[in-house]
């Protein structure tokens, strides 16, 4: 998709912005990058449901339980 920069700038379709309410606009070296609301963003949404394991430490010892187990 090619956007024409005039002099209030450039328009982002709604379709491309999906539900979000609110963006971030960032600028990168060479690029400008549009971030959708944090609050829609899943990670912000990990340890809301955690799973109930007989293990008590597991925020400690995390990468021991992910990657040695086989």
């Amino acid at each position: 998709m090619i956007a024409k920069v005039t002099e209030q700038g450039v328009v982002i379709p709604k379709m491309l912005l999906g539900d979000a309410n609110e963006v971030s606009i960032v600028t990168e070296p060479g690029r400008v990058v549009v971030v959708f609301d944090s609050a829609a963003d899943p990670i912000w949404g990990l340890g809301k449901n955690p799973v109930a394991l007989d293990v008590t430490d597991a925020s400690v010892n995390l990468d021991k339980y992910v990657y040695d187990n086989p």
